[in-house]
């Protein structure tokens, strides 16, 4: 196999494109023929060293993927020799092949395009885990969806309104609102020019939104606080602006509300059986996607 190797985490341009022995997969493993991987914001941490988990050195980066089992270890059931899958995992994607723990791969729907699948499984289970078991949220709830224009912000907005909740998405320009309209956003506010807070106030008559998913971080979280409603649900997914704020704990106090971290990759890796209950419902929902016109 082959594969892009990171030996020294200081970078992109640090990785080398090496050969390295095939793994043989081990009891609840699965040796996958990979046919297309997804880049992820994680990924890109992951090889500067500024990631949460930090794999040993060296490793392979690349934690969602896609492709074609090609061995399978002792006691993995629920997938053959020759399956198409989409996986996730730590690390390993950006190769040729990869061993991955057999409770992270999910069967694909036939003929779902291996590049569709690849950047799928993070994106929508990340945001299937925020809002459905971190944030318990309901029908009729207001959703604020903050980056709503990036990879899991598209995944809010949508499973927002599968869910039945009033979706608000924030983004920080015109084209950007104009594009979440388009996902079925109830409102946008573009936070590149206008007041947060204000625009919140009158979308919400003063109440504020009940979930806030947060994937960005950095100076807005403070004044999307300040605006949630009581007992309302902020869900911290990421900080792709740079900084991780600091929030004041009297707004929990005062609002009622909590301040719920998102992990998914964790969530896979600690209850793998947990976690892998609504798959059969996403295999379904990637089966409807490809037959609609």
């Amino acid at each position: 196999m082959h594969a892009w190797l990171c030996e020294n985490p200081v970078g992109v341009e640090a990785l080398q494109w090496k050969e390295l022995p095939t793994p043989a997969p081990k009891a609840g493993e699965v040796l996958i023929a990979i046919r297309a991987a997804s880049l992820n914001f994680p990924d890109l941490l992951t090889v500067q060293n500024k990631y949460q988990f930090k794999p040993p050195l060296p490793f392979v980066p690349g934690s969602e993927y896609a492709g074609v089992v090609e061995a399978v270890g002792e006691g993995v059931k629920h997938l053959k020799v020759g399956d198409a899958v989409a996986a996730i995992g730590s690390s390993g994607g950006f190769a040729t092949h990869a061993l991955v723990n057999a409770a992270g791969v999910m069967p694909l729907p036939p003929g779902f395009a291996f590049d569709d699948a690849s950047a799928f499984v993070m994106t929508y289970g990340t945001t299937h885990h925020a809002l459905l078991d971190r944030a318990q949220m309901k029908a009729g709830e207001t959703l604020l969806v903050l980056g709503a224009a990036g990879g899991v912000g598209t995944a809010a907005i949508q499973i927002g309104k599968v869910v039945g909740a009033r979706v608000i998405a924030a983004a920080s320009s015109d084209e950007k609102c104009a594009f979440c309209k388009e996902l079925g956003a109830d409102a946008t506010i573009n936070y590149g020019t206008g007041n947060i807070r204000d625009e919140l106030k009158k979308l919400t008559d003063g109440k504020g939104p009940d979930v806030v998913y947060d994937p960005v971080g950095g100076d807005l979280a403070e004044p999307v606080f300040r605006s949630i409603a009581w007992r309302g649900r902020y869900l911290v997914v990421g900080f792709a602006q740079g900084g991780i704020p600091a929030l004041p704990l009297n707004l929990a106090l005062l609002k009622g509300a909590s301040i719920v971290g998102v992990f998914w990759g964790d969530v896979a890796r600690r209850e793998p059986t947990a976690n892998a209950r609504p798959w059969p419902s996403w295999r379904a929902g990637m089966a409807k996607a490809r037959s609609s016109p």
